[in-house]
């Protein structure tokens, strides 16, 4: 396709020019200096050709480019209008194929889009076999092409399906079983809660943060600094997530492939704090921390060291890229992300399932301690026992990750309202474990003063 202006140069006099290359077969034209018109090219089996009277023509596929694109192109330099026929193209996902395994590709040698007046390409005598058709385009960017819906429209009658774009790129109609996928109004409603969630976590993150930095770092013990760390990972994954879409419209390949791997990389390091914050629990209860030389510097090590050689082991093997997430309309939204399902399902399930083990064990036994201690200590329980308590074993379920099961183990009729219950819970999770460090720390105040209090007494 980049090609294509040195051929123009190479045609001379000719006015159109017909190319086979291999099995890709293609029309150039050149563009009128003056006074520009539509142009209608029409392909059948193993040929392609200008059209004078597109509308009498009996042909398979018709690509019609209006006047305004050829007006567009000769403002901005183009001299020609080329339409590549690229056969032999395989949808990745075995339940779906692109209609006839075959792509086209439209240049003018100069950037359109933003048309009022579509360019329209007609497949005539389709048997989509109970599929649904979807028009979608590729900017011709990323190592793996995701094919969006993005300025075009599908408009279809019993035996045809019109494609209308409103820009110049390659353009597929994808055939997909009935829609499966998530619906519209879920995902709509899914995105408006996380937004909310995740800039209400950022906020309260960011002020527990600045409370800890210049007001409590001294008097910070080791669990809190983990906490701190943990706000961190946490802090970084949502302001990533809350960008993500924004830098993958840019189309810029680079700018993806870093926020892909930023947000991948905080995805991880939450992970792994979740997993920390269950080992400092188990040491505690073992009373080890005390005996290990170093201990903070080599937990910050494990926390901050191991998610990035998973990135950087993906960033060498080229698996970050855009993604589509569609919608049963047909629609989709683009986000920067791991490109190869298995991938992501063996390396973040596989890491998150060895977390969740270990953290839920540690929360077993820890809960089973709290609600054992009365008893064993001869105490009784009170409200104000009953209520710290409550609040000590919802505290620990969040700040152990658990939380995120709902979005990794969930399936079949499960899958939406999991999705729900995940998105509500982790999206407000920064809210929450603020609320849980100031309690604790506010419980840890008078437990001091307490103690001062008590040693005064006593003198």
């Amino acid at each position: 396709m980049n090609n294509l202006s040195s051929m123009v140069e190479n045609m001379e006099s000719s006015s159109a020019k017909v190319l086979r290359i291999g099995n890709v077969i293609g029309l150039i034209t050149k563009l009128p200096p003056k006074n520009p018109t539509k142009i209608s090219i029409g392909v059948t089996s193993g040929d392609i050709f200008m059209l004078k009277n597109s509308t009498a023509a009996v042909t398979d596929r018709l690509v019609e480019i209006p006047e305004e694109a050829s007006d567009l192109a000769l403002k901005r330099n183009g001299s020609f209008a080329g339409v590549l026929l690229f056969p032999e193209m395989y949808q990745d996902d075995p339940s779906s194929s692109f209609l006839n395994n075959e792509v086209f590709g439209i240049e003018m040698g100069a950037e359109i889009s933003h048309l009022s007046d579509t360019i329209d390409i007609c497949y005539r005598n389709v048997n989509k076999t109970g599929k649904a058709a979807s028009c979608r385009s590729w900017d011709g960017k990323g190592k793996q092409p995701i094919w969006t819906t993005d300025g075009c429209q599908t408009n279809e009658t019993a035996d045809s399906i019109t494609c209308q774009c409103s820009h110049l790129t390659f353009f597929a109609i994808l055939l997909s079983p009935p829609p499966g996928n998530i619906s519209t109004s879920d995902f709509n409603s899914l995105t408006y809660i996380t937004s909310i969630g995740c800039g209400l976590s950022v906020f309260f993150l960011a002020v527990a943060l600045f409370m800890h930095f210049l007001i409590r770092k001294r008097k910070a013990g080791q669990a809190t600094k983990i906490l701190i760390n943990l706000f961190v990972a946490m802090i970084t994954l949502n302001l990533s997530f809350l960008t993500n879409e924004s830098i993958a419209n840019l189309g810029n390949f680079g700018a993806c492939v870093t926020m892909a791997a930023l947000m991948h990389y905080t995805l991880l390091a939450t992970f792994t704090w979740f997993f920390i914050q269950a080992l400092h629990l188990y040491l505690n209860l073992s009373k080890l921390p005390s005996n290990i030389k170093h201990y903070m510097m080599k937990i910050c090590i494990t926390g901050w060291v191991t998610p990035a050689v998973v990135v950087i082991t993906l960033l060498a093997l080229g698996k970050y890229d855009y993604i589509a997430i569609v919608t049963d309309d047909g629609n989709s939204a683009k986000m920067c992300w791991i490109s190869d399902a298995v991938v992501h399902q063996g390396v973040n399930i596989g890491y998150y399932a060895v977390v969740f083990i270990f953290t839920l064990t540690m929360f077993i036994i820890t809960v089973r301690q709290i609600l054992i201690f009365p008893h064993t200590a001869g105490g009784t329980r009170d409200t104000n026992s009953i209520k710290t308590n409550s609040f000590a074993i919802l505290g620990l379920f969040l700040l152990l990750g658990i939380t995120w099961a709902f979005a990794f183990f969930s399936h079949g009729p499960l899958l939406i309202p999991s999705y729900y219950i995940f998105t509500m819970l982790n999206s407000f999770q920064g809210f929450f474990l603020f609320i849980y460090y100031y309690n604790s720390s506010k419980i840890r105040k008078e437990e001091r003063s307490t103690t001062v209090t008590s040693s005064s007494t006593v003198n």
